[in-house]
């Protein structure tokens, strides 16, 4: 059964830092992409960082690279996404998803990620 749990979030003052947690189903883990994407109301889906399960190959957007970092702790199968230097404009819903994809990047950027996580809020106040 593919199921992606996720933990974390909350509200946080510019400038600090949060962890988002997915835990990932085993029937999901192997060889499957893991992304973490965020949504603000009236806006699109966006893309936030990517990695390959079991692997230290990653992506990032722009407007995040060098503040949030994803990585993965294989045992446990979590997928994390530390969000460092947080700025108001990161608050969002943020989404962790996975999938069998040949490029997770680029499917994180065509959103095609079939599986996905419950979602959890970033509040980030100035």
């Amino acid at each position: 059964q593919v199921q992606l749990v996720q933990s974390g979030g909350g509200s946080v003052q510019t400038g600090g830092s949060l962890r988002l947690s997915c835990a990932v189903s085993p029937s999901t883990w192997n060889g499957n992409c893991i992304g973490w994407f965020r949504q603000v109301p009236g806006r699109e889906r966006e893309a936030v960082a990517t990695i390959y399960s079991g692997t230290d190959i990653t992506h990032y957007a722009g407007a995040v690279e060098g503040r949030f970092t994803i990585s993965q702790d294989i045992a446990s199968k979590t997928v994390y996404l530390q969000m460092n230097a947080l700025k108001p404009e990161d608050t969002a819903m943020y989404y962790c998803a996975a999938g069998l994809l040949r490029d997770c990047w680029l499917g994180a950027e065509m959103d095609t990620f079939p599986y996905w996580g419950q979602g959890t809020q970033v509040n980030v106040t100035s």
